[in-house]
């Protein structure tokens, strides 16, 4: 059984769990039949997933934050960008949330609007659903 010998620094650590998310959602998505592209760099753009259903295209950016209380406010970092649709995953618990990307600073992570999953697919796929 391969065992990894090597230690890894905290932030690439950080940074691996980061994309972990990522994946996941891909998968998910694609699970639900959307066409998945991944840009090589976001930077600038702030877009981790673009989805297709064919003829429309939707920006996601995926954010991982560290949930103290649902109703924390939650940073806009992703202003003067193009993205449609943010997907939370909390570090610290079992759930997510999918929101708009809105044009505030700051909006609590249960704001109305933001619509709650729970970390599988079948409860993320039924909120993407609802989303409008």
């Amino acid at each position: 059984m391969p065992t990894r010998k090597t230690a890894t620094k905290a932030q690439t650590h950080q940074a691996m769990k980061n994309a972990s998310y990522e994946s996941r959602l891909v998968s998910w998505l694609m699970q639900d039949g959307w066409q998945i592209f991944t840009p090589i760099l976001d930077h600038g753009h702030q877009t981790d997933i673009l989805i297709s259903d064919g003829p429309n295209y939707h920006r996601i950016q995926v954010k991982t934050v560290e949930v103290r209380s649902e109703g924390q406010i939650i940073e806009n970092r992703w202003k003067a960008s193009h993205v449609d649709i943010v997907v939370y995953f909390a570090r610290n618990s079992n759930f997510g949330y999918i929101t708009p990307a809105f044009p505030e600073n700051g909006r609590k992570l249960n704001a109305d609007g933001h619509i709650k999953f729970m970390k599988n697919k079948n409860s993320f796929l039924k909120a993407f659903h609802q989303f409008e």
